[in-house]
């Protein structure tokens, strides 16, 4: 049986370096598991991998698709598993940040029903009217451990949840699948998960640091580009959005930097939060892959 080495953890933890060691190591491909820098606009905002990067190991799913294709975690997934069988190495590396992602690729996603369409129209109705907090307040009530991890200045996500939570009378959580041993079972493959992290102010110092380097790169010259395609979904991206609000005049360059910084923070949090709730997890420093590497030697001669 094939194995996936998992690579996952916060934004700016520095997943990329330790990938492309491990694939180099394993002579194997790596599949790119950020939503964001699937989209081949998006370079500079999302910490894609440079071009030197791209030639040392062969990535899949980075730049693959336009902010203009309608893309999702569902076809993702597909994309993914489609790919594992065709892929020739015995191991294969999966890495990246994007929870929904991930989670799809490991587990799968729960058919998600139909909505009608008095209740679609009725939060919108409800979104114009008392605005996005409202609709939080309401996930919080109904869902609250989705609450705790969405994205709650993403309005499409919220709406999303909650249009589930109204039409089927449960959890949007309750359609995603939590039984991490039967869904591993499911796969055509074992899996190997690693977690990265580093303390908070390390990494926060870290994230600060790539904030500045993206605007020394030309993030800001990037968005300007992207400007006139704002409201397409792919954009509604921490970097983007705040580059796009100092462009609208709502703040100066230094406030859209600064409000980017803590948004990605923010972000960083919740996806701690999230990958920690999974309990094959099994959580590192970045800088110690001499115990990462023999983890995942024991995890290949455990069978299954």
């Amino acid at each position: 049986m094939k194995t996936l080495i998992v690579i996952t953890g916060p934004t700016a933890v520095g997943k990329t370096v330790l990938t492309i060691d491990l694939a180099r190591h394993f002579g194997t491909d790596i599949i790119n598991a950020d939503s964001r820098q699937i989209y081949r606009e998006l370079k500079i905002g999302t910490a894609a991998p440079t071009d030197e990067q791209l030639q040392q190991v062969h990535h899949h799913f980075v730049g693959t698709k336009s902010i203009h294709d309608y893309y999702n975690a569902s076809m993702y997934e597909q994309e993914v598993l489609e790919c594992l069988k065709v892929l020739p190495s015995e191991i294969n590396i999966l890495s990246g940040g994007s929870m929904m992602y991930i989670d799809a690729v490991c587990h799968g996603i729960d058919d998600i029903p139909t909505i009608r369409e008095d209740i679609r129209e009725d939060i919108k109705r409800r979104y114009r009217e008392e605005g996005l907090e409202a609709l939080c307040e309401d996930l919080r009530r109904l869902d609250p451990e989705h609450y705790a991890v969405v994205d709650r200045q993403n309005q499409r996500r919220v709406i999303h949840a909650l249009e589930i939570c109204y039409q089927t009378g449960k959890t949007y959580t309750s359609f995603r699948k939590k039984e991490q041993n039967k869904q591993q079972d499911s796969r055509p493959f074992r899996m190997v998960k690693i977690g990265l992290n580093r303390e908070r102010q390390e990494l926060y110092d870290r994230i600060n640091a790539r904030v500045d380097q993206m605007m020394t790169d030309g993030l800001l010259q990037e968005a300007e580009a992207l400007y006139p395609y704002r409201q397409l979904n792919a954009l509604n991206t921490v970097g983007y959005k705040e580059m796009f609000d100092y462009m609208d005049g709502r703040w100066s360059l230094d406030e859209a930097v600064e409000r980017m910084k803590g948004n990605t923070r923010r972000y960083a949090r919740k996806q701690l939060t999230w990958f920690k709730r999974d309990p094959l997890v099994r959580w590192f420093h970045p800088d110690q892959q001499d115990a990462i590497m023999e983890y995942i030697n024991k995890s290949l001669y455990v069978t299954n």
